[in-house]
């Protein structure tokens, strides 16, 4: 269930609010040589200022790909090349986008909690096997299942607080 959280953060990191952040373009692959390749290891990636990131790329004949790459991410961003380094201007969040990132925050909100519920359930039956095995009995397991629920809905408390601080970041201006 750690995992589960771990992941959720890691995408909500991802979706996007008014400030720049080098962790922005951690989920953009550049194809480099016939193989996908992670835009932070072909790049040198800053916040110059609030608004604007600079990526240095370290084999120029790659700068196309990772211009292109950044273009077709669904991260809605607009490279510019200067020479050696792309600048990715972060446009102004309006109220429509907001909503939309809030829409898609809730929606990764669920899966992680759909990926605990599944936790979840992998280790009540895991439980019902013993039960059916005869190596733990009826009380054992009752209070088993009961531990593994509270244990569920102390990991689904935190997917939600995680839900709601980071819907505050989105509606901030």
């Amino acid at each position: 269930m750690e995992k589960s959280i771990s992941a959720l953060k890691s995408q909500l990191a991802k979706v996007r609010t008014g400030r720049a952040h080098p962790s922005l373009l951690d989920s953009v692959m550049v194809p480099y040589y016939g193989a996908d390749t992670p835009l932070n290891q072909l790049a040198n990636i800053v916040a110059e200022d609030s608004r604007t990131l600079a990526l240095t790329v370290f084999d120029k004949t790659a700068a196309q790909a990772v211009e292109k790459a950044i273009m077709q991410s669904d991260l809605g961003l607009n490279p510019m090349s200067a020479g050696a380094v792309i600048r990715v201007p972060l446009p102004a969040l309006t109220e429509e986008r907001r909503k939309d990132l809030i829409k898609v925050v809730r929606a990764e909100a669920e899966q992680g909690r759909v990926a605990v519920r599944n936790i979840r359930r992998d280790a009540n039956s895991d439980i019902k096997d013993l039960l059916k095995e005869k190596e733990i009995g009826e009380d054992d397991s009752r209070k088993a299942e009961e531990n593994v629920q509270s244990i569920t809905d102390e990991y689904i408390k935190k997917i939600d607080q995680m839900l709601a601080a980071k819907e505050k970041e989105l509606m901030e201006i």
